[in-house]
């Protein structure tokens, strides 16, 4: 970096579950029915929506059923476990069967898509709608991809209050789909996946139905390695008291690359639940596994 952009913060880890997530669940779980959401709600989460959906679900009184990967971390399983919602561990290739079918018949309730449902997507939106309201004069907005739910939302709001500002997609070198379907011009499974403490972005392939929303939005998209993003965290906890997860730093990442161009760019943090032996590692000048 030159020293001459100024990157903003959108601090969404300082939401009551340490997520952007509840914005869309819980616009998503007040949206529907009483009657759709009458024996309880579902989604399939590796932890921040499923503390969203949770969350909704407790102010109804109804119950809630996450379906997560045996890699989510341990600090977010437990948080949901505090908002009385009950786990259910599959494998990674099960759960990515839930999250592309958008199902998952072995629990009773209304299934929350974490990406795909139109609620969810214009719940996160409210996060674009208050960047044009507050922040004016944008040289970029940069957000974190897991499944593209944020992306798409943001964005969309972004072209309807400030259709000049740019909004790229940023993503862990380890799942960099987005930049795989930019490549191909259309979803192609990334040949460098795997999992890593960015666990709550990056992905095999971009779902389809989402590339079709948001590839017209894209206006570029960056990789950054786990290194980067495991120097952002530090750099955000040691100037800024801030304390994000790894797909919460990745926005900073890209930033600080210097690849990004404008002066004036917003990182989305989108959230902060970290493992404390994995902040610690990386507060300590490394980088989990």
């Amino acid at each position: 970096m030159d020293g001459q952009t100024e990157i903003w913060l959108k601090l969404e880890n300082l939401q009551p579950i340490g997520s952007f997530k509840i914005r869309g669940a819980v616009n998503a779980v007040r949206q529907a029915s009483a009657a759709d959401t009458a024996n309880g709600v579902v989604t399939a989460s590796a932890g921040n929506m499923a503390q969203g959906v949770a969350w909704a679900a407790r102010e109804l009184g109804v119950p809630a059923t996450i379906v997560a990967p045996e890699s989510a971390p341990q600090t977010k399983l437990d948080a949901i476990a505090r908002l009385g919602g009950t786990v259910v561990k599959v494998s990674y290739e099960r759960w990515w069967e839930v999250i592309t079918t958008s199902r998952y018949d072995d629990a009773d309730g209304l299934f929350v898509h974490p990406v795909q449902d139109e609620r969810v997507m214009a719940g996160n939106g409210t996060i674009g709608l208050e960047l044009a309201e507050e922040l004016p004069g944008l040289d970029g907005v940069l957000v974190p991809w897991g499944g593209g739910g944020l992306f798409t939302g943001i964005a969309s709001a972004l072209a309807a209050r400030s259709p000049g500002t740019p909004v790229y997609a940023v993503q862990p070198e380890t799942g960099a789909a987005v930049t795989a379907a930019l490549e191909a011009g259309e979803p192609r499974e990334s040949l460098t996946f795997r999992p890593s403490f960015v666990d709550g972005a990056g992905a095999k392939i971009v779902l389809p139905t989402m590339w079709e929303q948001a590839r017209p939005l894209l206006a570029g998209a960056y990789a950054v390695s786990l290194d980067e993003t495991a120097a952002a965290i530090r750099l955000l906890a040691e100037r800024a008291s801030v304390v994000a997860e790894g797909a919460g730093a990745l926005a900073v990442a890209a930033a600080l690359s210097g690849r990004v161009p404008g002066r004036k760019l917003v990182c989305i943090v989108s959230g902060g639940n970290i493992d404390a032996h994995r902040l610690a590692a990386i507060l300590a000048g490394g980088t989990p596994d």
